[in-house]
């Protein structure tokens, strides 16, 4: 698995967990940053995933709720409300990562790690945002 989806497999870990227990997944990340859970230290991309996330959260929050057609961000599945707020911020805010490159990283996320429905869902919600981006800035 390469280092990138490895780190973002470790931002929706960290989303996700921070979702189920009702903490702040900033804190979390903090706690993780400063005592890592596991035997590896938390890569910088994740760091700056679950960063960049969270910065723009009610900005994503709102995308995903507009453009998700009948779905409250609060009626989805956990993991893949994380997923497409991290893929949301990606396909946003990265300027290294190709649009269709995160999509793909994500939709495979969502194929590993959720419903059967999924990654069409998240395919087709990332693919929409990816689409209106330049009338965003």
């Amino acid at each position: 698995m390469a280092a990138r989806t490895k780190a973002r497999k470790a931002a929706l870990d960290l989303l996700f967990e921070a979702d189920q227990r009702g903490v702040n997944v900033s804190e979390l990340l903090g706690q993780r940053l400063a005592e890592p859970a596991g035997e590896a230290p938390v890569r910088e991309y994740t760091a700056s995933l679950v960063r960049g996330t969270v910065e723009h959260w009610v900005a994503i929050n709102e995308l995903i709720t507009t453009w998700s057609q009948g779905w409250t961000i609060d009626r989805m599945p956990a993991v893949d409300r994380a997923i497409l707020r991290l893929g949301t911020f990606e396909v946003l805010h990265s300027e290294d990562v190709p649009e269709p490159v995160a999509i793909s990283e994500w939709v495979a996320l969502a194929t590993d790690l959720s419903t059967d429905e999924s990654p069409k869902f998240v395919n087709g919600l990332l693919g929409r945002i990816a689409e209106i981006k330049p009338t965003l800035a």
